[in-house]
């Protein structure tokens, strides 16, 4: 799709703020950002005159269409609890493009989602990310897999040990992750020496790309000892760490900056329900930031609902946080951290025609997204009192 937005406050995140300008996408991609675009014949122009102009934002960690808002059991596809090593299951087999969130995320300026399985399991499988907008989660497809998600601290802990059985314990829990890639080396090393024909396994060959580097591992963690558990894990096996949630994580920040680890930090709007959030602070993603630590904002949707994700970095903001690295933390960052940033995070040439006119600066609670691009094509406005979301389907 075409289109030419001209006129606003232009923020590339990845550039300086241009104003009065123009941003080009032609067959869906960023063309050219300026304050000098030409605008070829044909492309429709969209004034955002008075606006600000932005990339869609990016989600990092959420769970939108496996675990759908008002459905019930029928909708709660985000944990298979049968299993403590689910490194074969696939998000992507169980999002629901019908989940109300998708819109909710439209209307906030979130035009793409890392949607992971929940952390009831210790290895919970593949995660995706998919555009906020299509018929089909293959249609909305921007990457699969994008990391493996695993659980440590009290969830898995607390699944297996009601049913009497291993992990009952952090211990426990800490075993199961070892005990899987100590049998993933051996795959490998099986693999690697066979000839002819191999049976091949498909929990191993997942874990074996972990080890490779191929997938991050994107380690649940709210308390400090977990987050160091899974500092160590990854020194043992040598694994891309990032680590999701860090509730605790301002209390080692230099720990984790020592070894550069990312953080994807969040949800912030949240009461201290269990004993991993007694710590928990708005004052966290501003800690880790100052400590040289890289961060991304996340909603965990549901938990917090995904339109939210702009306002956790304004009061984030509020509690210290820079409000350039906030922007970066729903952008660039959380694109770069899960392999995106070829394709989202910012407004650049070459990338995806993601594209958000806000009313004004979105880290102003009072501004809202008027109108949202994805690949170029509209399919959020807000007009007349209310969102309006454009529809997938097909029609004659």
């Amino acid at each position: 799709m075409n289109v030419a937005i001209t006129g606003g406050h232009v923020v590339p995140v990845s550039g300086e703020p241009i104003e009065n300008g123009t941003v080009l996408v032609q067959d869906g991609k960023i063309v050219a950002v300026g304050a000098d675009v030409t605008v070829p014949d044909g492309v429709p122009v969209v004034d955002a005159a008075g606006g600000w102009v932005l990339p869609g934002f990016v989600e990092a960690h959420g769970h939108l269409g496996v675990h759908e808002e008002g459905e019930g059991w029928a909708g709660q596809d985000t944990n298979e609890m049968t299993d403590p090593n689910g490194a074969r299951l696939k998000a992507l087999d169980a999002i629901n493009p019908a989940d109300i969130g998708f819109a909710d995320a439209l209307s906030g300026g979130v035009t793409t989602a890392v949607i992971k399985p929940g952390s009831g399991n210790v290895i919970g499988g593949q995660t995706v990310a998919v555009k906020c907008w299509g018929r089909t989660v293959d249609e909305m497809l921007l990457r699969d897999p994008v990391s493996v998600k695993s659980a440590l601290g009290e969830n898995p802990k607390r699944v297996y040990g009601d049913q009497k059985k291993l992990p009952s314990t952090r211990q426990g829990v800490a075993a199961v992750i070892r005990d899987a890639f100590t049998k993933a080396q051996d795959y490998a090393a099986r693999k690697a020496a066979a000839e002819g024909l191999f049976d091949r396994d498909n929990t191993m060959e997942v874990l074996t790309k972990v080890l490779d580097g191929t997938l991050p591992w994107c380690q649940h963690c709210h308390r400090a000892d977990d987050i160091a558990t899974a500092l160590r894990l990854a020194d043992e096996f040598g694994y891309r760490l990032v680590v999701n949630h860090g509730t605790e994580g301002h209390l080692i920040a230099d720990l984790l900056a020592d070894k550069n680890i990312p953080v994807v930090v969040g949800p912030l709007f949240t009461t201290r329900s269990k004993v991993e959030l007694r710590q928990r602070t708005l004052r966290t993603p501003g800690v880790l930031a100052r400590a040289g630590v890289e961060i991304a904002i996340t909603t965990d949707h549901p938990v917090v609902p995904i339109n939210f994700l702009v306002h956790q970095a304004t009061l984030a903001v509020k509690e210290g946080l820079d409000r350039d690295v906030a922007l970066r933390s729903i952008t660039t960052n959380p694109a770069r951290m899960m392999g995106l940033d070829d394709r989202v995070g910012s407004l650049a040439p070459g990338l995806d025609g993601d594209v958000v006119i806000w009313s004004g600066d979105p880290l102003d609670v009072m501004s809202r997204a008027l109108r949202v691009f994805v690949e170029g094509r509209e399919v959020y406005r807000f007009e007349d009192g209310e969102g309006v979301v454009a529809s997938p389907y097909r029609t004659r």
